[in-house]
């Protein structure tokens, strides 16, 4: 663990020591887009970064699988950099296949990850996760397989809020994502709902892997946050048993807004942990 930081490091630091060199070259960590959403009715930005060997002509028929990253801007630097440290073929780590990681920047995070709505004495913009999901499968998705060489094998991302989506993309029995990775997920936004759609779950639904990480919230948010965790898998194992392709971790000393960076090394290689290693 102390190498995989102190790597991770020296990744994030990189470009920023290459942009003082006397050649003036620099490391591109990723690059922009913008597509115009016609279900969200608005343009959204995206950050695209694309693994190593994806300009080599000699890759030129290779395709890549797809990380989608909710919070873009917030965690697309840590994600990419994790993400070119488990699949760098340099440095010989095979953690996981090289992947495109595409971070989807916010606009309103409350409107786009939550599914339901909340009673607020001022006006909100909640609900509006279903319709953020039909953009990603209906607008997003095919775009990116039109403009990159993608195989179908998709991974969703989120931490907070962006988890609670993650986690309801995850009950849905339609088959979005292979693989989700829901980093200290609101549970608590909505636990009745939330539990409801576990007693709706379908084989199709828990045949996707998930991984859940907890962070150390305190006891005063312990009922809030690690319970709700901790009942939500309970709740789906009664259910489901040994079917369920699931793994939960708690990062005691990690805080909610410090456990993104372990908990997406920890939950990548758990998603792409096949049954020979």
């Amino acid at each position: 663990m102390k190498y995989f930081f102190a790597s991770l490091f020296c990744v994030l630091l990189g470009p920023t020591q290459l942009l003082f060199s006397q050649d003036g070259n620099t490391i591109e960590l990723g690059n922009t887009l913008s597509i115009h959403s016609q279900i969200l009715n608005e343009d959204r930005k995206l950050l695209v970064s694309l693994p190593d060997s994806y300009q080599d002509p000699s890759k030129a028929n290779s395709t890549y699988p797809i990380i989608i990253l909710l919070d873009g801007f917030v965690h697309f630097k840590t994600t990419s950099a994790i993400v070119g440290f488990m699949g760098s073929r340099t440095n010989r780590n095979y953690l996981m296949p090289e992947t495109i990681v595409v971070a989807i920047e916010n606009v309103d995070r409350e409107r786009d990850f939550t599914v339901t709505k909340l009673k607020t004495k001022r006006p909100n913009t909640m609900g509006g996760g279903k319709n953020f999901l039909n953009f990603i499968e209906k607008e997003l998705i095919p775009f990116l397989d039109d403009k990159y060489r993608t195989t179908s094998h998709r991974t969703l991302i989120g931490h907070s809020l962006g988890g609670l989506l993650t986690i309801n993309a995850y009950l849905d029995k339609t088959k979005l994502f292979d693989t989700y990775l829901a980093i200290d997920p609101s549970i608590w936004w909505d636990e009745t709902v939330m539990l409801e759609k576990v007693r709706r779950t379908t084989q199709a639904s828990i045949g996707k892997k998930l991984y859940l990480a907890t962070a150390n919230q305190g006891k005063a948010n312990y009922e809030r946050n690690k319970k709700r965790h901790d009942s939500f898998i309970a709740f789906l194992q009664e259910r489901w048993g040994e079917k369920l392709k699931i793994k939960q971790d708690y990062f005691e000393k990690e805080d909610h807004r410090s456990v993104p960076l372990p908990a997406i090394y920890e939950g990548l290689k758990y998603l792409n942990k096949t049954v020979e290693q």
